[in-house]
């Protein structure tokens, strides 16, 4: 069942699809990691008001669905996980023991993909009000 969510003035349903990758695909580290980073992750959406609705955690990369509010990007929301969940990362396996600085745990960019309505179904609506108000 869809869960349509609200702010003060705004009713909204938008979930995305998202895939990252580790820097130079560390299959070992990422590994080691992989049961702690589900809970870094949820915990760092959720302070972005953001909900991993779906996550697999992959041998080389990340998948999520997330649903995030329409007042925040994207990008603000993916850059805010991926920069943040690299601190415990290179604290906890890495032996840095201050801040994270100048290296990188995940590669640069992501793939975003929006999950929703059918695209067809949407234009078959569209289509159905453009005829009743035209004629």
């Amino acid at each position: 069942m869809r869960q349509v969510n609200g702010l003060s003035h705004t009713r909204w349903e938008c979930k995305y699809h998202i895939v990252f990758i580790p820097k130079y695909r560390r299959k070992r580290l990422f590994g080691q990691i992989r049961k702690e980073l589900g809970e870094v992750f949820h915990r760092l959406a959720r302070q972005k008001e953001s909900v991993i609705e779906e996550g697999h955690i992959m041998s080389e990369h990340v998948h999520m669905m997330i649903s995030i509010p329409p007042k925040y990007a994207v990008s603000q929301v993916v850059g805010y996980i991926k920069g943040k969940s690299a601190i415990p990362i290179a604290r906890s396996y890495l032996g840095r023991k201050r801040n994270y600085v100048g290296q990188h745990f995940w590669a640069r960019g992501y793939f975003a993909s929006t999950v929703g309505h059918d695209e067809q179904v949407i234009r078959e609506y569209m289509g159905t009000k453009r005829r009743k108000t035209a004629g």
